[in-house]
């Protein structure tokens, strides 16, 4: 049972290793009126696997160096996130992004 402890540190010390490269980390901290938030991260990676440097631009973030490696740290650090991005589009579709 020792190894079901180690599990969620491990995790952890991934997720905390990746983060300063991590798309949704970055998105969520650089995030300017007007610039996608919801599932940011996630939607970053895609974009930049797919090459599409049109929509790479909306975020006003670099990619990832390793968008496949970082996907599914974004796509987890992005559903925990889910709540406040939301609420924060929201307030922006509302009142304006000023």
């Amino acid at each position: 049972m020792k190894h079901v402890k180690t599990v969620p540190v491990v995790i952890a010390l991934l997720i905390a290793i990746s983060l300063p490269g991590c798309a949704s980390y970055s998105t969520i901290s650089e995030a300017k009126p007007g610039s996608p938030k919801i599932y940011s991260g996630t939607r970053l990676d895609l974009n930049a696997l797919q090459g599409n440097e049109q929509a790479l631009l909306k975020f006003k973030v670099e990619p990832p160096q390793k968008p496949l490696l970082d996907l599914p740290f974004s796509i987890l650090l992005d559903t925990v996130m889910f709540p406040l991005t939301l609420s924060i589009s929201g307030y922006e579709a509302l009142f304006g992004s000023d």
